[in-house]
C-alpha cells in the first residue's frame, strides 16, 4: 500500500499530492494521512472520483483516508457534462462575498440574495455555483438564501464550497448545502466552463 503523509498541509496540497502519487504508478491501494476535516473530505472525494473505494480511520486528530481499487482507476469526470452532446453553454458563477458591491453592506446583502435567486433565469446554462471567501457564509444554516440554494441543489445544480474558507471561518460543521471542495476542483471547473462570472 502506498502511504502519503499530508499532515500539516493546507488545501489543496493533500489532494495534489494524492493525485501525483496515483498518476505516478496507478497504485491499487493508497493511504493518505491528513489532520483536518476539509482535507479528509477532499481527499476522500478525489479518490472516489478516480474509482477507489474509500474508508476512513481516525486516530486522535489524524485521519487515515484509505483508497482501494480492483484496477478500475480512471481519469475523473470532474463532475462535468463534458463528452455529452449538448448545445448548452456551461456557466460557472463564482461567489466570493456574502454581499454584492461596495458601500452600504445592508444593501449589498439584499443585492446578493436577489442575484442568487435570479440565477434560475439562466436555466440549464447555469452549470456550477462556487462559493469562496466570505461567500461560504451564504451556505450555512442561518443563511437567508439557504432554502433557495438547497432547491438549486435538489434540481441538479452542483454547488462547490471552499473547504479552506469554511475552516478559516470555523464554519465547516455549519455548512448545509453543496460539496466541500478544494482549489484544484475549483480551478478545474473554471477551466471546463464556457464562461465564468465572478461576483
Amino acid at each position: 500500500m502506498k502511504r502519503i503523509d499530508c499532515r500539516g498541509l493546507a488545501c489543496p496540497a493533500p489532494v495534489l499530492k494524492t493525485k501525483e502519487a496515483i498518476e505516478a504508478d496507478r497504485s491499487s491501494a493508497i493511504e493518505v494521512s491528513v489532520d483536518n476535516e476539509a482535507s479528509k473530505q477532499n481527499v476522500a472525494r478525489f479518490l472516489q472520483s478516480r474509482g477507489y473505494d474509500v474508508s476512513i480511520a481516525e486516530e486522535g486528530s489524524v485521519f487515515q483516508v484509505i483508497g482501494t481499487s480492483q484496477g478500475n482507476t480512471s481519469e475523473p469526470d470532474v463532475q462535468g457534462k463534458e463528452g455529452t452532446e449538448t448545445e448548452e453553454v456551461k456557466i460557472l458563477v463564482l461567489v466570493t462575498s456574502n454581499h454584492m458591491g461596495h458601500g452600504d453592506d445592508e444593501l449589498g446583502v439584499k443585492l446578493i440574495i436577489s442575484f442568487l435567486k435570479t440565477l434560475k433565469e439562466m436555466g440549464n446554462d447555469l452549470w456550477r455555483l462556487v462559493f469562496l471567501n466570505n461567500g461560504v457564509k451564504l451556505t450555512i444554516e442561518c443563511s437567508e438564501i439557504l432554502p433557495m440554494l438547497q432547491e438549486y441543489e435538489e434540481q441538479g445544480l452542483t454547488i462547490l464550497v471552499c473547504g479552506t474558507c469554511l475552516t478559516h471561518f470555523n464554519l465547516l460543521e455549519q455548512k448545509r448545502v453543496g460539496v466541500t471542495t478544494n482549489m484544484l476542483d475549483i480551478v478545474t471547473a473554471m477551466q471546463l466552463a464556457d464562461k465564468v462570472i465572478s461576483v
